[in-house]
């Protein structure tokens, strides 16, 4: 085979000629241009577009999965050293990854830390949800056993991250200690404001909102304190049930 060029419409155009195809070495690179049918030419078009892409995504999901892996690595290696004694090597060999690809995500061993402590500040955060005190379908009983259960299990499903939270986190450097204060004062915050309205509707006892919800945060720590760090093995469905039996036995006054 052999190929000629002629101008058409101002761009150049290939034309097979009578030679055998197999007698071209590069018979299927010319075939991608000497498509006369203008409907299998966009047909090749769209294809070649759609393979870009798909390499395109593939490439995005597996940076994002290997920028995971590193996370999930870094974070077991904090939980089992500490931040401190942590160094960058030991997540690179646990990742099994060079140190270079470790910059290609990160700026430093904090800013991993930190990413991963703030994970956690979102998945507590959405595990929080207001009680609806006039929503007829759900009682309040439930949506307040529904809240324990959110947090106690978003706290016990990842108990490497929760030592994290609860030790290496505190007193890491006086940025991120503002970063811890704000956090617990908006979750205080949320609770105090609940309990407020509880009050209101007759479901919380009377008394100081604030002192209640540091009360309820200062209880839920140290739970966690005892079954993430001295290993107190209590189920998971008992915890929710004891938590909500000791506010019962307190300020709330609603029953199941």
């Amino acid at each position: 085979m052999f190929v000629s060029m002629k101008r058409a419409t101002g761009s150049i155009a290939f034309t097979q000629h009578s030679v055998g195809r197999g007698d071209c070495p590069y018979a299927r690179v010319f075939d991608r241009w000497c498509v006369s049918d203008p409907s299998q030419q966009t047909t090749l078009s769209a294809k070649s577009r759609w393979e870009t892409n798909r390499a395109s995504l593939v490439q995005r999901v597996d940076k994002n999965e290997r920028r995971q892996q590193i996370l999930a690595q870094a974070r077991d290696v904090f939980a089992k050293r500490g931040y401190h004694a942590a160094k960058i090597d030991d997540i690179v060999a646990a990742a099994g990854v060079a140190r270079g690809t470790f910059y290609l995500y990160f700026e430093d061993k904090r800013a991993i830390f930190e990413e991963i402590v703030d994970a956690t500040f979102g998945r507590l955060g959405s595990a929080i949800v207001r009680v609806d005190t006039e929503d007829p379908g759900r009682p309040v009983a439930d949506q307040i056993i529904e809240n324990i259960r959110r947090i106690v299990h978003t706290l016990l499903e990842d108990p490497a991250t929760t030592k994290i939270l609860l030790s290496d986190a505190v007193g890491l450097d006086p940025d991120f200690d503002k970063k811890l204060l704000f956090f617990y004062e908006s979750i205080g915050k949320l609770l105090e404001e609940s309990l407020v309205d509880g009050q209101q509707r007759g479901i919380v006892a009377e008394g100081d909102a604030r002192m209640y919800a540091i009360m309820t945060l200062g209880a839920m720590k140290e739970i966690m304190y005892q079954v993430v760090m001295r290993g107190l093995s209590i189920p998971e469905e008992r915890i929710i049930d004891e938590i909500y039996r000791f506010l019962c036995a307190g300020y709330l006054r609603s029953a199941r």
